[in-house]
């Protein structure tokens, strides 16, 4: 089955990421985004392995399924909301007020194979110093390109591939990244995870989980021979430690109390008369 690239990069200059507008730079309440025409034409197609990932069901201002979480959860840090007013699709925004890594989060469990995994997004505010509004896992370095400045709508994507024994991911709609703090708002909808038949062959950027979780597990310090040498040294060392300080060895224990050995018979008679 043939399946469509989608667009996953879109680049902003410097000067365009700057020219924010006044508007969105004086609104302190996220408004609903006009509908736009459906950026999933280049997504591929499968059903969609997340749950409520078009943001359609919930209360109050949480989604079901979605859960928020942060560097710093702190309110005064980062705000959440669920957007789904009439006429408008749903959206979950980010709003960092300080400097943060946070996102909307959601639990999978993948088995082996490829995926792409999606979102639609924009930003508002979003300076280029640091990381901008991506999907990710919550992991480090796996993530889409990223949205910065005044980005109108546009696809973000990612594909995973998932190894031989599967893999609990947690997919993140994220406004900053690890040792990235940023500020701004970011607003997601229509996030989906597809599994693949094959990977397109000029998909970008691709990523191998299980690859990725080893390199992320410190190595051992040294060597092989200097582990058994490390074990023989500490070997010796007990040994010449018992020698030196080890318990004595136990003296043998005193004979009971022999009975007198037989008194000479001459003796005995001398003794004997003496009593007399």
């Amino acid at each position: 089955m043939a399946i469509a690239a989608v667009p996953l990069i879109f680049t902003l200059t410097r000067g365009g990421a700057s020219a924010l507008s006044s508007t969105a730079e004086a609104a302190d309440l996220a408004s609903p985004s006009p509908i736009a025409s459906p950026a999933a034409a280049g997504v591929p197609n499968g059903p969609n392995l997340l749950s409520n990932g078009d943001f359609a069901h919930g209360s109050g201002k949480s989604p079901d399924d979605w859960r928020t979480g942060g560097w710093n959860e702190s309110p005064s840090v980062t705000s959440y909301d669920w957007l789904h007013s009439a006429g408008s699709e749903p959206e979950l925004i980010v709003n960092n007020l300080q400097p943060n890594d946070a996102r909307w989060l959601q639990t999978l469990t993948l088995g082996p194979g490829w995926y792409y995994i999606g979102t639609e997004a924009r930003t508002e505010n979003v300076p280029l110093s640091a990381a901008g509004a991506s999907i990710s896992l919550d992991e480090d370095s796996i993530n889409s390109p990223d949205l910065h400045g005044a980005a109108d709508w546009q696809s973000l994507g990612l594909y995973l591939k998932v190894g031989p024994y599967g893999a609990d991911v947690d997919v993140a709609l994220r406004l900053g990244g690890f040792g990235s703090l940023n500020t701004g708002r970011a607003f997601f909808r229509n996030a989906h995870v597809v599994k693949l038949d094959a990977l397109p062959a000029n998909a970008s950027p691709t990523f191998d989980l299980s690859a990725v979780r080893r390199s992320l597990v410190a190595p051992p310090v040294g060597k092989p021979w200097t582990l058994v040498a490390t074990f023989v040294l500490l070997a010796i060392v007990v040994i010449v430690g018992w020698k030196i300080y080890g318990v004595d060895e136990l003296a043998p224990a005193p004979a009971g109390a022999q009975p007198p050995p037989s008194m000479p018979r001459g003796e005995r008679r001398r003794r004997q008369s003496r009593q007399r």
